[in-house]
């Protein structure tokens, strides 16, 4: 899958090249993937993760099809790890333009009353204050710079209630209320944090759905069967969107939670009104 990634993006768009980006869960699915796609671009991508020997893979992925990447292994759920990577990625590639928060666990699966507490909190840790440390390290430098892009990877949690998966629901939700608030306060500084939704893909989480069986619920578990089954939104659809949110084309656009499934091809030249595409949901009667 990643050398064709490779070549079907290799015509370089001149807004990423040499561009310096960090990507968050860049050894497996969607940071994998997104990852390969904006090396291909032109951009120098640092792979963090916590697993070592998938970011090698990666790495090894992207130096094939003539990108540049480095390895950078970091818990993010660390600081202290994560202001090591940073510093890695600004001592071989420079200041960071981009980052790309795709770092992320399923957590406990199963009705809230009998999952463990401990295993809980860490779906909050990785997914939800993962994200934090990540923004806090890169932020002083963009702000010096007045420019940065942020796109923080959200799931469906975000949007609708997800029985049996809380953890990750309620983490979901925090990262896009985080995104928004974010967004506000580095607005003047010519920063935009925009949280994404990739739909439903086929990844190791769909299996961790399936071997978890009646626990998962009935409506998770046939999404998941039918995610396993059609492989789920094409990556293709999911680059797009990324490199629509962390190209100039969306200047303009800050504070959203953009999915794969809205038609944001039209938002490139519409102005945005403050409620549309954030977890404000009210609605007059």
């Amino acid at each position: 899958m990643s050398g064709a990634w490779g070549k079907k993006f290799y015509s370089v768009m001149p807004e990423f090249k040499d561009k310096n980006a960090v990507i968050t869960g860049a050894g497996r699915g969607i940071g994998k993937r997104l990852a390969i796609a904006l090396a291909a671009q032109g951009a120098r991508v640092a792979l963090i993760a916590r697993t070592l020997p998938e970011l090698h893979i990666a790495h090894m992925e992207i130096g094939h099809a003539g990108g540049a990447s480095m390895v950078a292994p970091a818990d993010v759920s660390d600081y202290g790890q994560v202001e090591g990577a940073m510093d890695a990625a600004r001592r071989r590639f420079g200041e960071i333009d981009i980052l790309i928060n795709a770092a992320g666990v399923l957590g406990p699966i199963g009705p809230t009353a009998r999952v463990d507490p401990c295993a809980w909190l860490e779906v909050i840790r990785i997914n939800l204050a993962g994200a934090f440390n990540c923004a806090r390290a890169v932020l002083p430098e963009m702000i010096s710079r007045r420019s940065g892009k942020i796109i923080n990877i959200t799931g469906s949690g975000a949007s609708s209630a997800q029985p049996f998966f809380s953890g990750y629901a309620a983490a979901s939700a925090g990262l896009v209320r985080f995104t928004e608030t974010l967004a506000e306060e580095v607005a003047e500084h010519n920063i935009q944090v925009n949280a994404m939704a990739p739909g439903a893909t086929y990844t190791a989480m769909t299996d961790q759905v399936l071997a978890a069986g009646e626990r998962a619920g009935d409506k998770a578990l046939e999404d998941a069967r039918h995610t396993r089954e059609t492989r789920g939104v094409s990556p293709d659809k999911q680059i797009a969107l990324a490199l629509f949110l962390i190209s100039p084309r969306s200047n303009h656009i800050t504070g959203k939670l953009l999915s794969v499934h809205d038609e944001w091809q039209r938002l490139e030249q519409a102005t945005m009104t403050p409620e549309r595409f954030t977890l404000r949901r009210v609605t007059k009667p």
